[in-house]
């Protein structure tokens, strides 16, 4: 297939991704917080019944935080009573501490929102109220804590802060979403801010080059429930992230607001993190204008967005996922599909229609692992027209309908949570 020009300029667009080891999960959505795991080997069909089932932890609370896994160690979070707790497993499913972030979140769909962020021996993790805690990887210990709602001049949103926090280099990236700015980058070692940029606010959205970044006038935009990624384009570090109504460049050396699109959504409820595809940024929210792919084209110091294409996926909090040419994700009200798009023109290249709920998305070795909201997992071969169902079983007994937990995979196993337990299967090829 002949790519245009944009998708394969990858020698000047790469995603940053945390020094830790090859097959570890340090953070949301693996070591390049783009949902695709590197690992080769796995099981490309599964048995009926589904993979071997290696054990199951339970007790760890309500929540929709995915695991993070590095060395030998297991970290997520979970609401008990009126905490949120910060738990660590062994290997084996096996409990060696457990530590407090602050307040359960008590209010619609209760259960702790982020997952950890690992660096360096050290653990990040932002409970629902704004709450930024540093945690000693191997006993717990807290090492600093501080609101970034409070220092930011940020408020909660409807659902709770969901952000899932990213490390750069000695930086811990938040996105406050406050008058005194929509994001921010902390020392990671102390907790003292590194520098702020300053707020988004709402512009005139029939500006066509919508280039007033910020109006002093008018409301500022708050934070959403998306997470941030981070790449370099050409010779500039790029932070991308979502607000309540935007979608926004940030320069990740001096967190300048390098350029913002409006992102309308009748809920505002933008939930998705953003995709990199060659050197554009793929975004989609529910109840909008579906998603759309932006072009980036460094200018000096300005950064021209150029939108490419159009599409009515609106997937939210199960993802999306790009892998050779093409995005992987599930219609969030549009229809009840999963669906493959053709990742240069927006073209719908298959569907699977096979009473598959929508849920979150990762891709491993050939295959998409797909859990449902309603607690089915299924294991799809894509192809460049057609996904086919090659594995399926029933993760929770019971039909859910908020299964929302994305799948991770780590050293041939496989990782999925519900609620208070969560079960690790065997994946290897043998």
């Amino acid at each position: 297939m002949n790519h245009p020009g944009w998708l394969l300029r990858l020698a000047i667009v790469a995603m940053i991704a945390p020094e830790t080891r090859g097959t570890d999960w340090p953070q949301w959505r693996g070591s390049q917080r783009d949902g695709v795991c590197r690992e080769t080997g796995l099981l490309q069909q599964w048995p009926e019944g589904g993979p071997s089932l290696l054990w199951s932890s339970k007790d760890l609370g309500r929540g929709y935080s995915a695991p993070i896994v590095v060395g030998e160690g297991i970290y997520l979070a979970g609401d008990a009573n009126d905490e949120l707790h910060i738990i660590a497993l062994d290997r084996e499913g096996r409990r060696v501490w457990r530590t407090r972030n602050g307040r359960a979140w008590k209010h619609p769909y209760p259960g702790a929102r982020s997952s950890c962020t690992y660096s360096e021996g050290r653990l990040y993790h932002l409970n629902a109220h704004g709450r930024l805690v540093c945690l000693d990887a191997d006993t717990g210990a807290e090492l600093w804590a501080v609101n970034i709602l409070e220092r930011f001049d940020g408020k909660v949103i409807h659902w709770g802060l969901s952000e899932n926090v990213l490390v750069d280099g000695p930086r811990v990236i938040v996105t406050p979403g406050g008058s005194k700015g929509v994001m921010a980058a902390l020392d990671k070692k102390s907790g003292e801010t590194v520098w702020a940029s300053e707020p988004l606010r709402l512009v005139d959205s029939s500006d066509p080059a919508h280039l007033r970044l910020t109006d002093p006038y008018g409301e500022v935009d708050s934070t959403s429930y998306a997470s941030p990624i981070l790449f370099k384009l050409g010779e500039r570090r790029m932070l991308v992230n979502c607000s309540l109504r935007h979608v926004f460049g940030v320069d990740a050396d001096t967190g300048r607001l390098l350029w913002s699109r409006p992102l309308p959504t009748r809920y505002q409820v933008i939930a998705t993190t953003p995709v990199l595809v060659g050197d554009a940024v793929f975004v989609t929210a529910p109840d909008g204008e579906g998603g759309k792919l932006y072009r980036l084209h460094p200018e000096g110091e300005r950064v021209r967005v150029e939108q490419l294409w159009r599409t009515e996926l609106d997937a939210c909090q199960g993802g999306v996922v790009h892998h050779d040419g093409a995005l992987y994700g599930a219609y969030y009200r549009k229809r009840k599909e999963w669906v493959s798009l053709d990742a240069h023109t927006g073209e719908v290249r298959a569907q699977f229609r096979e009473d598959l709920a929508k849920g979150a998305v990762l891709y491993a070795d050939r295959r998409l692992y797909c859990l449902s909201e309603e607690g089915e997992v299924a294991l799809l071969k894509p192809s460049p027209d057609n996904l086919e169902a090659v594995g399926r079983f029933r993760l929770v007994p019971e039909r859910k309908s908020d299964a929302w937990t994305h799948p991770v995979i780590v050293d041939g196993r496989l990782y999925l949570r519900y609620h208070e337990t969560l079960y690790c299967y065997d994946i290897r090829a043998r």
